[in-house]
Parts: C-alpha cells; sequence; structure tokens
C-alpha cells in the first residue's frame, strides 16, 4: 500500500499550548472573549500570551489600551508587550490605528506568521484571537502549527450559528481538535428588574454543541459593563474582578486548564 506523507506541524519550545479563538462571522463578541479569557487564565496561574491574528481588523490595542510599538530583543525577535499579566502582540501595534491594511493573502498570511514564529513568546498558553470566517489565516495556522484546540465563539441566533458551524467543520477538517463552544450575548438581564430578555434567542450554541458532540463551555450575557470595559480598553476581569461575566470566564478557563493541563 502505498504511504501517506504527512507533514510534520510546527511547535515552539517556549509555547506549551497554542489556542484559537474562533467564530463563522464578525460581530459576535469573539474578540472580547479572547482577551478576557487570556487574562483569566493568567490570573489562575499561567504564563499566557495574547495574538491578535486579525491583520485586516486588528481589535487588541483598543481591548487593552495598547499603544507603543513592541522592541527587539537582541537576536532580533520581537518582544511582545505586557499588560495586565498577559504577553501580547497585533499588528495593530505596529501601523497607525487609522490606516487600513490592503494586502492579499501571502502577505496576509507573512504577517501571521512573523508574529506568532518571529516573536519571543515564553508562555503555558498563547491564546489567538482569529479573523471572523475560514479564510487564509486559519487554514495557515492549521496547515502549518500545532494547536492545541479550539473555542468557536458564536451568538445564539441561527445565521451565527450557521456560520460558526462552518468554522467548527473547518477545523475538524484539518484535525484541529475542538475545545468548546461558548455562546456569548446569550441574554439580557434588565439591571432594574433582572428580568432575562432573549435578544438573539438562547441556547443555541449548547444545542449546535450536543448535537455536534462538542463540549459546552458556558453562556455569557449581553453586557453593558462588558461592552464599556471593552471600549475604554479595562476589560473586565481585571476591573471588576467580581462580576458575573467576570466568572463566567473564569470558569470557562478552569475548564481549559482541566483539558490542557
Amino acid at each position: 500500500e502505498k504511504k501517506v506523507q504527512t507533514k510534520k506541524l510546527l511547535t515552539f519550545e517556549k509555547i506549551s499550548h497554542i489556542i484559537c479563538v474562533a467564530s463563522g462571522k464578525g460581530g459576535v463578541g469573539k474578540s472580547t472573549t479572547a482577551v478576557n479569557l487570556a487574562i483569566a487564565l493568567a490570573q489562575q496561574g499561567k504564563r499566557v500570551g495574547l495574538l491578535d491574528a486579525d491583520i485586516y481588523g486588528p481589535s487588541l490595542p483598543q481591548l487593552l489600551d495598547l499603544h507603543e510599538k513592541p522592541s527587539l530583543t537582541l537576536d532580533k525577535k520581537l518582544l511582545p508587550l505586557m499588560k495586565y499579566g498577559i504577553q501580547a502582540l497585533s499588528i495593530g501595534l505596529m501601523i497607525p490605528a487609522n490606516k487600513a491594511v490592503i494586502w492579499r493573502g501571502p502577505m496576509v498570511q507573512g504577517a501571521f506568521l512573523q508574529l506568532l514564529k518571529e516573536a519571543d513568546w515564553d508562555v503555558d498558553v498563547l491564546v489567538i484571537d482569529m479573523p471572523p470566517g475560514t479564510g487564509d489565516v486559519q487554514l495557515t495556522l492549521a496547515q502549518q502549527i500545532q494547536v492545541s484546540g479550539a473555542i468557536i465563539v458564536s451568538t445564539p441566533q441561527d445565521l451565527a450559528l450557521i456560520d460558526a458551524t462552518r468554522a467548527l467543520q473547518m477545523f475538524q477538517s484539518v484535525n484541529v481538535p475542538i475545545l468548546g463552544m461558548i455562546e456569548n450575548m446569550s441574554f439580557f438581564e434588565c439591571p432594574q428588574c433582572h428580568h432575562q430578555s432573549h435578544i438573539f434567542h438562547h441556547g443555541g450554541a449548547r444545542q449546535t454543541a450536543q448535537t455536534l458532540s462538542i463540549p459546552f463551555l458556558g453562556e455569557i450575557p449581553l453586557d453593558m459593563t462588558t461592552r464599556i470595559s471593552s471600549d475604554t480598553g479595562k476589560p473586565i476581569t481585571i476591573y471588576e474582578p467580581e462580576h458575573p461575566c467576570s466568572k463566567i470566564y473564569h470558569q470557562i478557563a478552569s475548564k481549559l486548564i482541566h483539558v490542557l493541563f
């Protein structure tokens, strides 16, 4: 029988685990989720890095209130910036905030790989905030890098779940383990009467996870405090650690630590 040649995936001496936080479409709160999960992992004792892989629309500088350019180490590697107890890198730290990135696929792949391979990461977990969809960066990551697993973020509405399922199936098709699914904007709780409104439907991600036999990691509500904290670069897990959303991020982080370590 003819032997099938399999390409050896790249690993990193100073990165124990790489996990990617992905979604099928934009606007589901994936980046806010990635930031707060990274911080929660660090607050639970892990050395954590956060890589913003969205070359066209980097959001990490805004979410972490980071605006300085990374420096170089003596051996010419990018030195990730430290903020809120995590190491962080984004193409948005190297280009003006109001400048559009107008690059074709190969340049985007090259920029992503440079941020990953040519940076001085030294972490237990590198969280990669993926761009939405199933494009060049996702395939480059899956085909070249040894990834411990992917987390899929979706809102409960049917349209988002269709796209989230596509993203999930893409990772499965390239043998990236699925660590679980998160339902973001799961419900809105009125701060006055505490009534829960299911603005985007409810429970769809949990049902999808059950149907596809993957772990369901948790429900995060649509929350004004979380939105304000993201817009001002003050993650809720840092500035309001007792907030219900902060506790949910910590619960999810605990599940990930249990699986990875």
